[in-house]
């Protein structure tokens, strides 16, 4: 009887030492698990999520935090509740260090998203005639860049400036009326103007084709602070764990994916040597 109870307990140690051991394994894989939170603006985050299944193999989970609007993702950071965004362009992010006293730095390159002018009632920049109407974005960042297009285009002339805005036109020869409106606008403004700058994301939006704008911003060096980026607290710039995450991203393949999802509304930044 002895024996038998001497067994019966050497058994339970086993079975208890076997639970044990399988249960800090369990606990020790999840420990070596890391979940990073990343903001982004809008639902389409195919390009993250193949990202994602990249970096599993590294332990890091990328956990994807939908924003509605382009104040949020910053002050998320900001506040440490997120990890890391992915929404703006090097000038969005310098204007808002600027104006709300926030450290966020750059650590890799998404894409770069041309903006282009369009229009229902023009085939060609050259048809536009003298006292034509003309819409750009409103908010800071777009309304300087927008302005630099048809500058580029050659329709006015502005003084050199980081961000110019409408007083900064000093040559409008054809007396363009250049209206300005909330960068959500622009493509539905078309129907009232002659033309229309329209962001790369708004005029996705709205179907329009890339390939019948009447002009499209050139990229060039001068292009780097449209660049759009993945952005951390400075303290954070040299996490390896986020570094893992940028090289996965800049990547031959996800490279082919911003090219598939995306065609010519943008170009994965990192392949021209001209914005490095």
């Amino acid at each position: 009887m002895n024996k038998q109870i001497k067994r019966l307990v050497v058994g339970l140690f086993a079975a208890l030492s076997v639970i044990i051991l399988v249960g800090c394994g369990k606990s020790s894989a999840a420990s070596h698990e890391q979940t990073v939170k990343i903001g982004i603006t809008g639902s389409d985050d195919r390009i993250w999520k193949a990202v994602g299944e990249k970096v599993k193999k590294d332990g890091i989970n990328i956990k994807i935090v939908e924003f509605s609007d382009y104040t949020q993702p910053n002050t998320a950071l900001d506040q440490h509740e997120i990890d890391l965004n992915a929404f703006q362009t090097v000038y969005f992010m310098d204007n808002w260090n600027k104006t709300h006293h926030t450290n966020i730095v750059s650590i890799g390159q998404t894409a770069i998203a041309p903006m282009a002018l369009y229009s229902k009632k023009i085939k060609n920049i050259s048809q536009l005639k003298k006292g034509d109407k003309v819409s750009i974005p409103n908010d800071a960042t777009n309304e300087g860049r927008a302005l630099q297009l048809l500058e580029s285009a050659g329709l006015i002339k502005i003084n050199d400036t980081k961000l110019p805005t409408v007083k900064d036109i000093t040559s409008n020869p054809k007396k363009l009326k250049i209206s300005q409106l909330d960068a959500g606008q622009t493509a539905r403004s078309l129907n009232d103007v002659t033309a229309a700058v329209v962001n790369s994301g708004v005029a996705s939006d709205a179907k329009l084709n890339p390939k019948s704008s009447i002009y499209e911003e050139k990229v060039t060096a001068k292009s780097k602070p449209y660049v759009n980026v993945i952005s951390a607290n400075a303290k954070d710039k040299d996490n390896p764990t986020y570094k893992k995450i940028v090289k996965a991203y800049e990547s031959d393949d996800i490279a082919k994916l911003i090219k598939k999802y995306y065609s010519d509304f943008e170009s994965p930044a990192w392949n021209y040597k001209i914005l490095q």
